[in-house]
């Protein structure tokens, strides 16, 4: 078949899978940003996100987690508020993101998505969400429900995050903890060590690469200001 003027196209790379197999050496403990969906006195969401980030710790992860406690609704508040810029902040330092919702009428908290909301597709042209890793988990009060992990991945595709295929629902979350915090052993606990794991190799396997792949045609040929004024809309 000819050569089409497209194909010819000068932003058109061949892809080399040394790029890929032998990505450069990091070297830094994993870097997880963890969000919960609740600012509830004793918010189950927030101590499965504390158990997630010991785990994490174990694995040999650097964590932090975010407060949601006094984050103004999306675009009520300039982005120069503290909380935006800390949560930010925090999205740009990560290499991942564990999100970790309670349930509510069906679907994922007002809270939770608040959090994603004011997280920005770009930021002067780079998406700071764009490859990262994320592990989606919810918590009900009642019976086992996907709904919220489900609404999660929508978001985090959207996001253009590495979602792992792995996650985690605990029902009747209330059950799960000891009168010290601490969830319980069981199957459910297990579960979240599998899904923690998981998104440790993910995020071991793609960070040194993570340049290979995020190189994409349509990029290569738009600039960040095309970009930044084409993603970042002062309204919707």
């Amino acid at each position: 078949m000819a050569d089409t003027p497209n194909i010819q196209d000068s932003h058109f790379r061949k892809i080399d899978a040394d790029d890929l197999l032998a990505p450069a050496k990091v070297t830094h403990a994993p870097r997880i940003l963890l969000l919960y969906g609740s600012v509830r006195e004793r918010s189950f969401s927030r101590l499965m996100t504390q158990e997630a980030a010991r785990i994490l710790t174990r694995f040999g992860a650097e964590t932090r987690i975010f407060d949601p406690s006094g984050m103004p609704l999306p675009d009520d508040v300039d982005v120069s508020h503290p909380k935006v810029q800390e949560l930010r902040d925090l999205v740009t330092w990560s290499e991942g993101m564990v999100w970790c919702s309670p349930e509510r009428h069906g679907a994922m908290t007002g809270i939770m998505k608040s959090q994603i909301d004011w997280i920005p597709l770009s930021l002067g042209g780079v998406r700071p969400t764009q490859g990262k890793t994320l592990a989606v988990m919810q918590i009900t009060g009642g019976s086992q429900s996907f709904n919220t992990v489900n609404q999660l991945r929508i978001l985090g595709r959207w996001m253009r995050l590495l979602t792992i295929p792995n996650q985690s629902s605990t029902p009747k979350a209330f059950l799960e903890f000891d009168d010290n915090d601490r969830m319980k052993p069981s199957p459910f606990y297990d579960r979240i060590v599998d899904v923690i794991e998981e998104l440790v190799k993910f995020t071991l396997l793609t960070r040194g690469c993570n340049a290979t792949l995020l190189d994409r045609y349509s990029e290569r040929k738009e600039s960040a200001a095309e970009l930044s004024k084409r993603v970042n809309q002062t309204s919707i």
